[in-house]
């Protein structure tokens, strides 16, 4: 058992102007009492560190309170824990004092042999023996005086407390309080209220102008509202200051809710002075933190711009690709985060509570089950990009869809096809794909051209083959050099398979060519009246199947001069 001393009580006294005072700037202080919060941390720690010395520590102990004040504190045995023997204490207590006829003075201690009883009268209040006095390391019957003082002192507060002068007197502090808590409202809401005008009449032509003149209206109305925010935050942190400050001033007035005037204030102080020293505890980790993130930051800094300079040629590195740069600053990026969270974890404050790493399983779990395509298209999107199949412009087939390359991500690319819609082609599924790229070779040595024509066996070969190259130079678009060549592919059922092939240096125009290059085909056949036995045969028709030239411009075709201006302006 141990006395400790008894925290003043304003119930109790006779309240004045100094007590209303000091009361009522306790709200509008704790935000001092938070940021002094570590100094009180070592306080408490150095206190701590001697409780745990002392020989209390080895022993269950519990508070004997009257009107929420802590009297004393009492040791249990196993018979009868220290929670139960303190709350039989307290409650023989506050039973004395009720009684009236039971004054402070007929407090009295009665000896024995193992114990020294403290008696109101004939009525027991607490029994203090040996073990109790060892504890505090005094002499029982030392003890038992000092407790004895204590609960008589206690007992006049609680009756001075509810006397009907006292309540008398704290009821029209109380009343008093409301008044001044009517005013500062009234006030507070006053000054607020002047602030938003005087903001609105000096600040906000500036933030509109400022708006105005970089083309950002949104972004000066969020700057704006900002402001504002900012001031009703304010304004609302200044009400509750003062109602708490009221809460705590009128509750402590009275005895029954003292004890919750002083939770009332331990509630918004404690958590504010646990977060203060939490973070002034984590400063170091902090510091590191702060560190590692200056050398990371700086440290990919100076990577983009090396990878920069190798990107527009400035730098070259041996057997790397200029269009390499900015994927391989991306991987390594990657590559760089993420050797940096792991070096940071274990000084991330809270990363060895379960609940943190409760969330980081159920993130990586979420994370596995959600992303393996993403991660197949993106790791499909690098590989494509050293690979090197094609780059942007270039034209390509991929799974019979042949388009321009307007776009490559990470996670997909976006063709134009040549009916001009845009196609957005997984990258895992191109990985996994032929991809025939028409624009690779065209500009170094041109892309050729082909097509294939059945010929009927009384035809001569090589007056077949003089045709197709006459359709080939009349062709503009394509390239003399190399000179068009002629395949016989195969001797069919029917008819000789001709291919034609022509060069081209421009694969986006391959189907413009084409196109020319079949009607030049149509038109020399037709001019020399042999007939294309393409795709099968079945017999000699009486009348060869050719377009007499005469008929070449039959309407509504245009006429040839016509047709001429056209594919000119083509």
């Amino acid at each position: 058992m141990n006395s400790g001393r008894s925290a003043p009580k304003i119930y109790g006294g006779e309240p004045d102007w100094a007590n209303f005072s000091r009361h009522l700037i306790i709200g509008l202080l704790w935000w001092a009492l938070a940021v002094a919060a570590p100094a009180c941390l070592a306080a408490k720690d150095g206190a701590g560190m001697s409780d745990s010395a002392s020989p209390e520590a080895a022993f269950d102990t519990a508070a004997v309170k009257l009107d929420g004040s802590v009297l004393f504190r009492v040791r249990g045995i196993s018979a009868l824990p220290a929670a139960e023997r303190a709350g039989n204490i307290s409650e023989r207590i506050e039973n004395i004092a009720r009684d009236p006829e039971v004054g402070a003075e007929m407090l009295r201690t009665v000896e024995s042999d193992v114990m020294t009883e403290i008696m109101a009268g004939d009525r027991l209040i607490v029994s203090v023996i040996d073990a109790d006095a060892k504890i505090e390391g005094v002499r029982r019957q030392v003890l038992a005086g000092a407790l004895a003082r204590r609960i008589g002192k206690a007992i006049e507060d609680y009756r001075r407390a509810r006397s009907p002068e006292v309540l008398l007197k704290n009821g029209l502090y109380a009343l008093l309080a409301t008044v001044v808590l009517a005013l500062a409202l009234v006030l507070l809401v006053w000054l607020a209220r002047r602030l938003d005008a005087l903001m609105e009449r000096r600040w906000r032509k500036h933030i509109q102008g400022l708006g105005v003149q970089s083309f950002e209206i949104v972004r000066a109305e969020r700057v704006w509202a900002a402001l504002s925010g900012a001031l009703g935050a304010g304004r609302g942190l200044a009400i509750l200051a003062v109602g708490l400050v009221y809460l705590h001033f009128v509750l402590s007035l009275f005895p029954w809710t003292h004890e919750l005037a002083e939770g009332l204030l331990a509630t918004v102080v404690d958590p504010l002075a646990a977060i203060v020293r939490g973070i002034v505890a984590d400063i170091p980790d902090l510091a590191f933190l702060a560190v590692l993130i200056i050398l990371v930051r700086y440290g990919l800094k100076l990577t983009r711009f090396f990878f920069d300079g190798v990107a527009r040629r400035l730098v070259s590195i041996s057997g790397f690709e200029p269009q390499w740069a900015w994927p391989t600053y991306k991987i390594l990026r990657i590559a760089v985060i993420a050797f940096a969270l792991v070096v940071a974890y274990p000084y991330i404050p809270g990363s060895e509570s379960a609940a943190f790493k409760g969330v980081s399983l159920f993130l990586g779990v979420v994370f596995s089950l959600g992303s393996s395509s993403v991660i197949a298209n993106t790791i499909a999107g690098y590989a494509l990009i050293y690979r090197r199949a094609f780059t942007l412009g270039d034209r390509v087939s991929i799974n019979d869809m042949i388009g321009d390359v307007i776009e490559m991500r990470l996670q997909v690319t976006h063709l134009r096809s040549l009916k001009n819609e845009e196609i957005i082609v997984p990258n895992s599924l191109i990985l996994n794909s032929q991809v025939i790229n028409y624009s690779s070779l065209a500009h170094a040595q041109g892309l050729v051209l082909h097509t294939v024509v059945g010929i009927g066996y009384e035809v001569p070969w090589r007056q077949v083959e003089a045709m197709l190259l006459m359709a080939a130079d009349r062709t503009p678009g394509l390239l003399k050099e190399p000179r068009p060549y002629i395949l016989q592919k195969s001797l069919g059922d029917f008819a000789v398979n001709y291919e034609l092939n022509v060069h081209c240096d421009d694969a986006s125009a391959m189907m413009a060519l084409y196109t020319a290059l079949h009607r030049n085909i149509l038109d020399v056949f037709n001019e020399y009246e042999v007939q294309i036995m393409t795709p099968a045969y079945v017999s000699d028709p009486e009348q060869l199947k050719v377009v007499p030239k005469a008929q070449w411009y039959a309407a509504p075709a245009p006429s040839k001069g016509a047709e001429e201006r056209l594919s000119s302006e083509r």
